[in-house]
């Protein structure tokens, strides 16, 4: 063989591998291609059925926490009575029930009374405030200020009635959750096996582990909440009864019940003791600020710091925006279960950082 022989050769057989390796090469490419293409429209497929289907999503968070609720509650009350576990499920379920029961038994008659004055009075101690801000200049702008941005009294009514016609679906709703949430603390393990299974071997134990951060976050969260509803309740009740504010119980079980949400529960119920306030005199509303102030001070830099030792605190702002975010995504129900989504969402992220960085 001549040495342009020699040459040619390789030079062949080279083409003939890649005239041979073509057609495999492309099909590995199109088949990397369409997995890809795969993937993305199962991603699309699933947020839009998540998005379509974001209220059912709503509800069995709500019951999830429910359940993660009366499960600790057991847990808690199999170590203080020495019960089996589905004794102390039924004992958790029952005694919030008992307890309802005997605090409206003790109570009910005098937060009866006090609402009913409450909303009794309302009209015209808002009526006696309007008319104190109209005796001054400041007042009066004030008065312009809130009427330019209140709503039409086409739109109030509008509320109310959609309001009304979804009180029936709100009932059946908080119904559900509360069914689905003891089902939920009777088997936990069920169900959290059944999430497992769904996902490929080598996520199972990253999978278990997100679950269980989530539930220490939710848990801490919980307990650091209740500890500052209660304090706000005891301490709203005390201050309004003690410089004279009528329906004083009524407005700080309200308050208490309100803390859940950061923020905004408490101006919801702000609005409505201040006006009862300076409906009474300008001292008294003065000093129903000063009492709404100081339980919210003492609660948010002392008893709720104190409370969520045991969880890092939400940054504010964060808190601030996933009120805003839920609440525009998915209403009402998105407001009330901002934060525990939030506090979820950030023991995910802390979970799935390397441990040299978290």
């Amino acid at each position: 063989m001549t040495t342009d022989e020699q040459d040619i050769a390789p030079q062949a057989g080279t083409v003939n591998n890649r005239v041979g390796h073509g057609p495999q090469a492309d099909d590995r490419a199109s088949g990397r291609l369409f997995r890809r293409t795969m993937v993305v429209l199962a991603a699309i497929a699933t947020g839009l059925v998540s998005w379509l289907l974001l209220q059912l999503i709503l509800l069995l968070f709500a019951s999830m926490l429910v359940g993660v609720m009366l499960y600790d509650f057991a847990r808690a009350l199999m170590r203080w009575t020495r019960l089996p576990f589905y004794g102390a499920l039924t004992l958790a379920v029952i005694l919030p029930l008992i307890t309802l029961i005997i605090v409206f038994g003790l109570f009910g008659s005098i937060m009866y009374d006090q609402f009913a004055s409450l909303a009794a009075d309302f009209p015209r101690q808002l009526k006696s405030a309007t008319e104190w801000l109209q005796s001054s200049g400041p007042g009066r702008e004030a008065i312009k200020l809130a009427n330019s941005y209140a709503p039409k009294m086409e739109s109030i009514f509008g509320f109310a009635q959609y309001a009304l016609l979804n009180i029936g679906s709100a009932a059946s709703g908080l119904a559900i959750i509360l069914v689905a949430g003891v089902y939920l603390a009777a088997q936990p393990a069920l169900y959290v096996d059944g999430l497992v299974a769904m996902m490929t071997p080598a996520r199972e134990i990253q999978v278990r582990r997100a679950l269980d951060a989530s539930h220490g976050a939710l848990t801490a969260w919980l307990k650091g909440q209740a500890i500052g509803m209660a304090f706000v309740a005891l301490g709203t009740s005390i201050g309004l009864s003690v410089i004279g504010m009528p329906s004083g119980l009524a407005l700080g079980l309200v308050a208490g019940l309100c803390e859940f949400v950061p923020y905004l529960g408490v101006i919801l119920v702000s609005v409505p003791a201040i006006i009862i306030g300076f409906g009474i005199d300008a001292q008294t509303g003065w000093l129903t600020v000063a009492v709404l102030v100081v339980v919210q001070q003492l609660q948010g830099n002392v008893v709720q710091p104190l409370a969520q030792r045991r969880l890092s605190d939400l940054p504010p702002a964060l808190t601030i925006f996933s009120l805003i975010g839920f609440g525009m995504l998915c209403g009402p129900m998105g407001v009330v279960l901002a934060v525990p989504l939030t506090v979820v969402a950030l023991a995910l992220v802390k979970g799935s950082q390397p441990a040299g960085r978290m």
